[in-house]
C-alpha cells in the first residue's frame, strides 16, 4: 500500500490518526544509545536534577519521531520517500510524560507532478502544553 489515507477521502480540515506516547526513562536511554548522545540532561538524572527542568529530558529528535510515526500512521511509504519538517520544539517532554501528537490536514495542491498535502501538526504533554508545534508537508 503507497499509504494508508486514500487519496480521493483527503480533505482539508481532515484530522490524521491521532498517537500517545508515554516518556520512559527506559526509552530515553535506549535512544541514547542508539544516538550515542549521552548528554547528561537526558541521561544522567542527579546531574539533571539540578538544572532548570528538575529532571532528565527526552532527546528532541526522540519527540519528533512520534510526529513522524503518527505520519507514516496516516501516509505510509510515501512519509518516509517526500517528507519535510517545519516544527518548533516548545517545551522539553520528561519521563512520566504522556504526549498526544495530532494533526490536520491544512491544505491540498494537486499539480502535474502529483498532490502535495500540508498538516500542521502538534504534540502535547497531559497538560496540554506544546512540545512540538509546525506543518509537515509529504507528496502523494
Amino acid at each position: 500500500m503507497e499509504y494508508n489515507l486514500p487519496l480521493s477521502q483527503l480533505k482539508k480540515e481532515m484530522k490524521l490518526p491521532e498517537i500517545k506516547k508515554k516518556i520512559t526513562q527506559e526509552n530515553i536511554n535506549l535512544y541514547a544509545q542508539a544516538t550515542r548522545d549521552f548528554n547528561p540532561i537526558h541521561v544522567n538524572q542527579n546531574f539533571a536534577r539540578n538544572t532548570p527542568f528538575q529532571g532528565t529530558i527526552a532527546h528532541g529528535m526522540l519527540v519528533l519521531a512520534y510526529v513522524s510515526q503518527m505520519m507514516t500512521a496516516a501516509f505510509g511509504r510515501k512519509w518516509f520517500d517526500s517528507s519535510q519538517f517545519d516544527v518548533r520544539f516548545k517545551t522539553p517532554a520528561q519521563p512520566g510524560d504522556i504526549l498526544s501528537v495530532s494533526g490536520i490536514i491544512k491544505d491540498i495542491d494537486t499539480n502535474k507532478e502529483g498532490t502535495l498535502v500540508f498538516c500542521d501538526v502538534s504534540c502535547r504533554n497531559q497538560k496540554g502544553e506544546p512540545v512540538i508545534i509546525g506543518e509537515v508537508r509529504v507528496q502523494v
